[in-house]
């Protein structure tokens, strides 16, 4: 079972609650996920299993796309619906072109200011938690890339938006500040995760759906093996010998003719599929084992 398991996280669960069930369900401690989902949201949460936890370090910054409805008239603490009003509650009816023209600073390359509620750390604790402390923080803009921001209807208040961005941006932060921008204030009311890297909502598993492969003895259907992660990364097929070189830490060759030789990580895989390793360049076609499963 080294590899992933896509989940459709249920609206009202955190990352964790999933990851603490999905661990009873697969009966391994060995469990983590690909990028954090709020408790409203829902949609793509991918689960890396057993070794493959290993791999978790180079999806860190993957790209992913939402699906979201942003309700103008007043704004919150933590920029969605679960959190504290912040302003007067209002019901503007949005102007389409004032909104596209809002809507195309965000697009591209800039710096974003994480919600106050967030899961990045200030000083070692998660902003969540001070938040909850009512201790004010302040968090660094970071660089993010917005590929694409799709207006995809207007109703009222009511916006629904697409967006496919760097791993790291938050929507919750691209509506309120289109809230404030408008001037009347915006937070998400629906937040929808449709892929994260190479994992697509055709992928996922619902919870229950998981019980269900598990109670059937079929897990392995719901799981995507670990030599198939990473396909941005070449492969290079290792024998018996080269893999037991991998093993103890020893550099291994790359075929000048089936390696492109700009590669800074290829996959070591056997000729059954199995990954070995993922290796990173220290000279031409010579890698050194970075990560071994």
């Amino acid at each position: 079972m080294d590899g992933v398991i896509v989940i459709d996280k249920p609206e009202g669960w955190t990352s964790h609650d999933v990851v603490a069930r999905a661990r009873r369900i697969l009966k391994t401690k060995r469990i983590g996920h690909l990028g954090t989902l709020d408790p409203i949201a829902t949609g793509v949460l991918p689960l890396v299993i057993e070794r493959a936890t290993r791999l978790a370090q180079f999806y860190t910054r993957s790209d992913k796309v939402y699906e979201g409805v942003v309700r103008f008239g007043w704004s919150t603490d933590s920029y969605d619906r679960a959190g504290v009003p912040t302003s007067e509650r209002t019901e503007p009816r949005i102007d389409a072109a004032a909104l596209e023209a809002e809507v195309e600073r965000f697009r591209g390359e800039f710096r974003q200011a994480p919600p106050p509620v967030s899961a990045k750390k200030v000083n070692g604790q998660r902003a969540y938690e001070l938040a909850r402390r009512s201790v004010a923080v302040e968090l660094e803009p970071v660089p993010v890339h917005v590929y694409e921001l799709t207006v995809l209807g207007i109703e009222g208040s009511l916006v629904t938006l697409r967006a496919h961005c760097s791993g790291g941006t938050y929507i919750r932060s691209i509506a309120h500040e289109l809230g404030c921008a408008m001037g009347c204030g915006a937070h998400i009311e629906r937040l929808r995760r449709l892929s994260s890297g190479e994992f697509g909502i055709e992928q996922a598993r619902t919870l229950a759906q998981l019980e269900a492969l598990a109670a059937d003895e079929r897990l392995v259907d719901a799981l995507v093996p670990a030599g198939q992660l990473l396909p941005g990364f070449p492969s290079v097929y290792v024998d018996d010998s080269v893999t037991a070189q991998i093993r103890h830490g020893r550099n291994f060759p790359a075929s000048p003719f089936r390696s492109p030789a700009a590669s800074r990580y290829v996959k070591a895989v056997t000729r059954d599929g199995e990954l070995v390793a993922i290796g990173e360049c220290v000279l031409p076609n010579l890698y050194h084992p970075a990560v071994v499963l």
